[in-house]
C-alpha cells in the first residue's frame, strides 16, 4: 500500500523549460530522487539526453527513461491543479513570491488531491513573462545579493530538499539518534575520582589546589555525557598513565651501575 506521503510526492512535477546543458537535467534528476521525487518533465529541450545526462544523474536514469518531453509548457503542464514558478530574481510583476518552505507547503496540500508543477526556467534568462503568467506563484531562494548564481540543479536539490523535509515533517518523521548506553551518575563518579588521583600521580594538578581544575573537567564531561564504553575508555588511557609514571619512577630509584 503506497503511503500518503509517496502518493504526494508522486504528484508533484519538475518541470524544466528549454534547458541548454544536458548535464543539468542529469543533475536534477539526481536530485529529485535522492527527495524521493520522481516526476521530471522536459519542455523543448536544447538537445536530447546524452551520455553527460546519464553520468550526472548517478543512477537516475530511470527518471530520464520516463521524463516526459513536450513541445510547449501547456502540454507539460496539463491536468496541474497548481504551477509554482521558480526565479533567480525578485520581479517588478505581482505574482505572489513565496520562499522556499511556504513553496514546498502550498505544494504538498495541494498534491494530496491532484497533480501539481513547479516549473525552471532557462539556465541563461529563467522564465518569460508569458510562462510566468500560468504560474499562480513564483518561489524565489534567497541567496547572497553580491553573488545570486545559483546553478538550476543546485536550485532543484534546495526546492527538492524542501518538499521532502516538509512532507516528513507532515508524517511526524524526525531523526533521531540510536540510544545510547551512557554512563551513570555512579560510573562519571568513579571516572571524575580516577582523573583527580591520575593528576596528581602524573604531577598535574595539586590536591590542594586543583578543585577548580575540577570543576572545569566536570563540566567537560557532562556536557559531553559519555557513554559506558568511553568512560572505560578513557579509565584505561588514565590508568596507562598512571603505570607509566609508576615504572618511570620505579626507574629512577633504581641504584645505578
Amino acid at each position: 500500500m503506497i503511503d500518503q506521503m509517496t502518493a504526494s510526492l508522486a504528484r508533484i512535477r519538475f518541470v524544466l523549460v528549454e534547458t541548454t546543458h544536458t548535464g543539468n537535467i542529469g543533475a536534477v534528476a539526481r536530485a529529485m530522487k535522492t527527495m524521493g521525487l520522481s516526476r521530471l518533465e522536459l519542455v523543448a529541450p536544447k538537445h536530447p539526453i546524452d551520455a553527460e545526462a546519464l553520468a550526472r544523474a548517478s543512477g537516475a536514469d530511470d527518471l530520464l527513461e520516463r521524463a516526459g518531453i513536450h513541445a510547449h509548457l501547456v502540454d507539460a503542464l496539463a491536468g496541474c491543479r497548481l504551477v509554482i514558478g521558480a526565479s533567480a530574481r525578485l520581479r517588478t510583476v505581482e505574482w505572489p513570491l513565496l520562499e522556499p518552505p511556504i513553496c514546498a507547503r502550498q505544494l504538498l496540500d495541494e498534491a494530496a488531491t491532484g497533480d501539481v508543477a513547479l516549473v525552471f526556467g532557462r539556465e541563461s534568462s529563467g522564465l518569460s513573462n508569458a510562462e510566468l503568467a500560468r504560474c499562480q506563484a513564483l518561489v524565489h531562494i534567497p541567496t547572497n545579493p553580491d553573488f545570486s548564481s545559483l546553478n538550476l540543479a543546485a536550485a532543484a536539490q534546495v526546492l527538492a530538499y524542501e518538499i521532502r523535509r516538509t512532507a516528513r515533517e507532515d508524517q511526524g518523521e524526525r531523526l533521531v539518534d540510536p540510544p545510547r548506553d551512557l554512563a551513570t551518575a555512579d560510573e562519571l563518579e568513579g571516572f571524575h575520582g580516577h582523573l583527580a588521583t591520575t593528576l596528581v600521580d602524573i604531577g598535574f594538578g595539586d590536591p590542594g589546589q586543583s578543585h577548580k581544575l575540577m570543576r572545569r573537567l566536570r563540566r567537560l564531561f557532562n556536557r559531553a555525557r559519555p557513554d559506558r564504553i568511553e568512560i572505560n575508555i578513557l579509565r584505561g588511557i588514565l590508568s596507562a598513565a598512571q603505570g607509566r609514571k609508576r615504572l618511570q619512577a620505579h626507574h629512577d630509584q633504581k641504584p645505578s651501575g
